[in-house]
């Protein structure tokens, strides 16, 4: 290969470089997501201020929009080269049928996935903190538990608070499934008044919320990527195993089932 043929395929590597790094840091600006490479590639996705919905809040709101999120979800589970999720949490709350649909798919995903409550992770920030396989808290950080609330015009109608109901039954039943909480003290906690000014409801603190069953453990960063670094490297060995297993199956006889 002559001098300037290295030259060429040197630039070709240079832009490539520099077109993924700038990829990073426009999904950094853009939707407050990075992918990492360290022992494995791990994807880090920020939920943050406010999980804006079905309506634009005010420029002024830091916001998590959900139709960047559940894309991004999607294209990480289906990605064969990101072998885990991590979610880092500091939300005031917001939409619930936002909220709850990033809930779910997390849940849903088959990826190992960890989240890390930061600051605070208030209302409908509780399912997206338990959504993940496994949740940590920080010990300065709260939790906010407090029933379905709506701003704005709503009719006065024994079939809106109905609705309320429903809407609080669902997150019960998801927060329930999805931790160690059990639900009785759940929804003790979101009825309780005398907390909150104001309102109905409890605060948790770190060690609260994990006392309570609620979070899995206190920690931060490094417990979160020590999680996925394990949970991933089972995963790879159980998979190898299991092609070892195949082969071996395969080539046990030579009859016409076991050489297709």
């Amino acid at each position: 290969m002559n001098s300037r043929q290295i030259d060429e395929d040197l630039e070709v590597v240079k832009d490539v470089v520099e077109n993924q790094e700038e990829s990073q840091e426009n999904n950094i600006l853009n939707i407050g997501s990075v992918t990492t490479s360290g022992k494995y590639l791990i994807h880090c996705l920020t939920i943050i201020g406010q999980v804006e919905g079905h309506f634009i809040l005010p420029p002024q709101n830091k916001t998590t929009k959900y139709e960047h999120v559940i894309p991004a979800l999607i294209a990480i589970e289906q990605s064969s080269d990101i072998k885990g999720l991590v979610i880092l949490l500091n939300t005031v709350g917001g939409d619930v049928e936002a909220g709850l649909a990033i809930s779910e798919l997390i849940s849903g995903m088959k990826k190992p996935t960890v989240s890390i409550v930061l600051g605070g992770g208030h209302s409908i920030g509780v399912p997206l903190a338990v959504a993940a396989n496994k949740s940590f808290i920080v010990p300065s950080a709260t939790m906010t538990i407090h029933p379905v609330r709506m701003s704005g015009l709503v009719l006065g109608v024994p079939q809106t608070l109905s609705y309320f109901d429903r809407m609080q039954d669902r997150i019960a039943k998801f927060v329930e499934k999805n931790s160690n909480i059990e639900p009785e003290r759940f929804k003790e906690l979101m009825m309780q008044t005398g907390e909150l000014v104001m309102d109905v409801g409890t605060v948790l603190d770190g060690e609260s919320a994990v006392k309570e069953g609620l979070i899995d453990d206190l920690g931060s960063l490094s417990d979160a990527i020590e999680y996925l670094n394990d949970c991933i490297e089972t995963s790879e060995n159980l998979k190898d195993k299991n092609n070892k297993i195949k082969v071996d199956k395969k080539n046990s006889c030579n009859c016409c089932c076991c050489n297709k």
